[in-house]
């Protein structure tokens, strides 16, 4: 699970409408299909609890997802409607796999635009091997490519109509303070999103999943230990590929005839690093190219800028989220700054002796 937490959240590219093409029709039509197929796949919680055939295992997991849906929406502030009230067993291990891609000396991800969602630097697929072939034919033009297994998405509500977002196989197991963060992360992307920023959409998402599964376990001291130390675990797998994020940058930015040879060094120190510093995320750092180290910005970058604005705002749920959308109409930047001022998105009110 710690890789899949990389690389969960982002959406899985649902282009649906508009696109032109060959290659973009293929994108279209397999992505509609894919999730029309997750769709017919669920059906009510309260019908799964009722079949005989369930698992008491997997009944108890429904019945505490219930009511993490409940205070998500009574509690945290999260929109209230009929996503992850359903069930869906997919018979596979994700629900999407997303290909992304940097070049060789660079950590700008390759983006694809979508109608509705605007860009991002992923592309979604319903089949892997669908996924994998789009990824070697972008690896022979030379991108460094990863294909990552994704086990949630958010239709941002467009799927309300057709039976809300459903829970899924893929994380339905998870432990209680992450099964509690994916429901409540999710319901975030529904109720704030903000075309073509993925990384302020990741870091408010993140921001509520982590301080929202925070409040949800608080009285259960063994659950909270154990999502506490998953997340410190996570901090230092954090502060080990950031470093290597920086050193690359600073390699691609020296001199160009010593690129390549410096950037396989540093590769192979963070790969021994690894298992001193960065427990569980070996096999991250094995598999690591420029990709995996670009999209890491996309979760955290901005993390800590929302965290501050929730005490800013007096931990109010309704509150922060308000002041949240208050940024959407800002350009990027102006967004983004405003964010990380200490005043947060809102400017102080006037002394009423100012100008005089």
């Amino acid at each position: 699970m710690p890789l899949i937490r990389l690389a969960r959240r982002l959406l899985p590219a649902l282009a649906l409408a508009g696109l032109s093409g060959c290659s973009a029709l293929g994108h279209w039509t397999q992505a509609a299909g894919g999730h029309l197929g997750v769709l017919r796949a669920s059906r009510p919680v309260s019908e799964v609890l009722t079949d005989p055939s369930t698992p008491p295992e997997l009944a108890g997991r429904l019945r505490l997802s219930q009511q993490m849906r409940d205070f998500a929406s009574q509690r945290l502030g999260l929109p209230d409607n009929n996503s992850y009230r359903r069930y869906a067993d997919l018979q596979r291990a994700a629900v999407v796999w997303n290909v992304l891609a940097a070049p060789a000396f660079s950590l700008q991800l390759k983006t694809w635009c979508y109608p509705l969602m605007g860009c991002a630097g992923y592309q979604g697929w319903f089949d892997r091997a669908a996924a994998e072939e789009h990824a070697a034919a972008l690896q022979a033009d030379g991108w460094e490519v990863q294909v990552q297994p994704i086990p949630a998405y958010s239709t941002l509500g467009w799927s309300r109509w057709l039976g809300g977002d459903p829970l899924l196989n893929t994380f339905i197991r998870y432990p209680e303070g992450e099964l509690a963060a994916m429901i409540f992360h999710e319901l975030a992307h529904q109720r704030v999103y903000v075309a073509d920023d993925t990384g302020f959409n990741e870091a408010y998402a993140t921001a509520v999943e982590r301080l929202g599964a925070q409040a949800w376990l608080a009285g259960k001291p063994d659950a909270l230990a154990a999502f506490e130390a998953g997340r410190a675990r996570r901090e230092r797998f954090l502060a080990l590929a950031r470093e290597g994020q920086r050193r690359l940058q600073a390699v691609y930015a020296g001199p160009v005839d010593a690129r390549a040879a410096a950037k396989v060094a540093l590769l192979a120190e963070l790969r021994e690093r690894a298992p001193r510093e960065a427990p569980g995320y070996e096999a991250w750092f094995q598999r690591a190219n420029n990709a995996s180290f670009a999209i890491l910005s996309a979760y955290d970058e901005l993390v800590p800028d929302f965290l501050g604005l929730f005490e800013r705002e007096g931990r109010d749920w309704g509150r922060f989220h308000a002041a949240v959308e208050a940024l959407k109409p800002l350009a990027r930047d102006v967004r983004r700054a405003t964010l990380r001022s200490p005043g947060g998105p809102h400017d102080p009110d006037p002394s009423p002796c100012q100008g005089q």
